[in-house]
């Protein structure tokens, strides 16, 4: 699969689901929880809200490298062989204030139900810097995107 193939398969799996699982760690121990999330259109940052009292920001916090596991499984059978996952691994990118009402905005037009969430005091915008995306798919299908800064 050529590049362009792949990032538009990539973008088209985020672009089709509203959740993800976030993978953490903190003292060797993994965590994972279920975020909703938004991808900027380049696919070179993911992000989300959270409160800042949860053990995945204090994850973060501690340890910046992240990952997250898109996936368009439908609990089937048949999915084993039909169902694609994208892997997708970076670390936490502090947003500069220019760009800190764009990015609300992108997760905001993604998520309207979440207004209220995003607006309290207690609750952090969580940036990742993509590196790079893990597809696969026909259950051994395995492809890589490297994301260019």
């Amino acid at each position: 699969m050529d590049n362009l193939t792949l990032f538009n398969t990539i973008q088209d799996l985020i672009d089709s689901r509203q959740l993800a699982v976030l993978c953490t760690q903190k003292d060797g121990h993994p965590y994972a929880s279920l975020v909703a999330v938004a991808a900027t259109p380049k696919l070179d940052r993911i992000v989300f809200l959270t409160p800042v009292t949860t053990r995945k920001y204090d994850n973060l916090t501690a340890c910046p490298n992240a990952a997250f596991l898109i996936d368009n499984s439908e609990n089937r059978a048949e999915d084993i062989y039909q169902a694609a996952a994208v892997t997708a691994t970076g670390t936490v990118a502090d947003v500069p204030d220019s760009e800190q009402q764009a990015l609300k905005a992108l997760y905001l037009d993604r998520h309207p139900h979440l207004a209220s969430f995003a607006a309290a005091a207690t609750t952090a915008m969580v940036c990742i810097k993509i590196s790079r995306y893990i597809l696969v798919n026909r259950f051994q299908n395995v492809f890589e995107l490297k994301v260019t800064p």
